[in-house]
């Protein structure tokens, strides 16, 4: 298995799927997804030049942050603990699972600098899965953002794991009319320009409507057995 063959496959998709729907590649930003493998696996994704790593527990972002440092931009993907935070706060530029006040509140505390912060959003409503319900989005936006080392740079969600493309468009499509609303209301400190949304399995659908991070673990980097 080879990164860069995964990476150039995947890139032929992406373009596609911007080309369906008007637009540009640049818009869309590749997150390789490390969390099942190695550091030598993620330092392939490196050298084939994806840059933004995707890590779901603190321990395997730590792990990977000794060897690689600074070199890739560190995006925390997983449902985040309180009690965590303070591991990981100084080294990520991006926390996809901001989904409590509390957490907010933590975040704020351990902060050095302001935080880019993406609301998890469980638009599906499955009970197996994180993040707020829509209806509940705007108005913790408003409390969140109020926060000086907070900034909701966007909203994040995950699709039902099913054949049916009608579902997941509905799902995506969903929160994109979240993001509108949000950029709509101006709020201070919650510009929402990113969506991020679509994994292995779907971020073709994503990207169609309109996602700006994808988060791409098995069908880019593979597995480690």
């Amino acid at each position: 298995m080879k990164v860069t063959e995964n990476l150039q496959r995947i890139e032929e998709n992406i373009l596609q799927a911007c080309q369906r729907s008007g637009r540009n590649r640049q818009e869309v930003k590749l997150i390789a997804v490390t969390k099942y493998v190695s550091i030598e696996r993620a330092s392939e994704a490196l050298k084939a030049g994806i840059f933004d790593l995707g890590e779901n527990r603190d321990e395997g972002l730590l792990a990977k942050f000794e060897v690689l440092k600074d070199k890739p931009v560190w995006h925390y993907i997983g449902s985040l603990q309180t009690r965590k935070v303070r591991n990981i706060i100084d080294k990520v530029t991006y926390i996809h699972s901001l989904d409590r006040l509390s957490l907010a509140e933590e975040i704020q505390k351990r902060a050095l600098a302001p935080v880019n912060c993406l609301v998890q959003v469980n638009v599906s409503g499955e009970e197996s899965k994180h993040g707020l319900a829509p209806e509940a989005v705007i108005d913790f936006v408003r409390k969140a953002a109020s926060l000086e080392k907070i900034t909701i740079a966007g909203l994040m969600t995950m699709a039902p794991f099913t054949d049916d493309e009608n579902v997941i468009r509905h799902c995506f499509k969903q929160l994109k009319d979240l993001q509108v609303e949000i950029q709509q209301a101006k709020i201070e400190g919650a510009p929402c320009l990113e969506l991020s949304m679509g994994m292995s399995n779907d971020y073709e659908i994503a990207i169609e409507e309109g996602a700006t991070m994808i988060r791409i673990g098995t069908a880019l980097v593979g597995e480690d057995s």
